[in-house]
């Protein structure tokens, strides 16, 4: 169970802006603003209430709500992550493409009109029921990252989009995606990243009775997928981590409103704006990886990045 509080948030925003500005980011002036604000938001009547108790749910469960609103506009990972994607694949020849935890299809869909024949696994049946009216032509099966239903050696190109956040270990996934991928095959992964899970980017869903639910979501650092990765064979490519921008020029405004749980923390953000906008500022929102499986890889048991 996760206990989520608005004041809770909006003074880990201060403190987060606070060590920017001890690190040398920020001056005294801005500094002393953060204090002053501090004691602003321990005053407030509006900060005082009771938060709100969360309980984890599966992704299965948590898919099956949110599937109804996964493709609406306004998911800015999307716009951040797709060009960089494209970009990586635009120049491969089309063969035989797995989009790996393929949800509604965004990216099966892509593939599909590059010319690929695409395979699309997923373990929620409503996001692959999406992705079948997305993309008809499309051969989608539901099936677990840590046990794909396709044998070796069967792939030119593996997508894995958002998905490795919600495993508490990227192994297991990542060992399947170089077991079917041909040699001389590409892997491109892309990931929430870890500093943004630790600014409370979790997705959130609220049950069929209204209860309020988070999805897993773990951060994984670069190691961990590098510690699995090159002992399978897979050599890397290229690998970015799209920045965030933020504004910490911006004054607390006069209300203090936080908003529903459902829009928690983005509409937290702005109660704190330049305090948010110094957290924020220079953030990762992804890490993207290019990875291109050795022409004569030999598959290897790597070390839990658990550990």
């Amino acid at each position: 169970m996760a206990y989520q509080h608005p004041l809770a948030y909006t003074l880990g925003l201060e403190g987060v802006a606070l060590l920017r500005a001890f690190a040398g980011d920020y001056d005294r002036d801005f500094i002393e603003a953060r204090i002053s604000e501090v004691r602003r938001l321990l005053d407030s009547p509006a900060l005082k209430g009771d938060g709100v108790t969360a309980a984890q749910v599966d992704t299965v469960d948590g898919y099956q709500v949110w599937s109804a609103t996964y493709d609406e506009p306004g998911n800015g990972l999307f716009e951040i992550e797709e060009p960089i994607v494209r970009e990586i694949l635009g120049p491969l020849s089309p063969g035989v493409a797995l989009d790996a935890a393929c949800g509604t299809g965004r990216y099966t869909e892509y593939l599909a009109k590059q010319g690929y024949r695409v395979i699309g696994v997923d373990s929620s049946p409503d996001m692959l029921a999406r992705a079948r009216t997305r993309v008809p032509n499309a051969e989608l099966r539901r099936g677990d990252l840590h046990q794909l239903p396709l044998p070796d050696d069967h792939v030119d190109v593996v997508v894995c989009a958002l998905a490795l956040t919600h495993l508490p270990d990227v192994a297991p996934a990542i060992t399947e995606f170089a077991r079917v991928l041909r040699p001389g095959g590409h892997l491109v992964i892309t990931d929430v990243h870890h500093e943004l899970v630790a600014l409370g980017s979790v997705p959130r869903v609220r049950s069929a009775d209204g209860d309020p639910g988070l999805l897993p979501a773990f951060g994984h650092r670069a190691s961990d997928y590098l510690r699995v990765a090159l002992p399978l064979g897979l050599q890397l490519r290229r690998c970015e981590e799209p920045r965030m921008s933020g504004d910490a020029s911006k004054d607390m405004p006069g209300e203090i409103v936080t908003g529903p749980w459902d829009f928690w923390p983005w509409s937290l953000l702005g109660i704190v704006p330049a305090a948010a906008g110094a957290a924020w500022d220079g953030t990762p929102s992804q890490i993207i990886w290019h990875f291109q499986l050795a022409p004569s890889a030999t598959m290897a048991a790597p070390p839990s990045s658990a550990s």
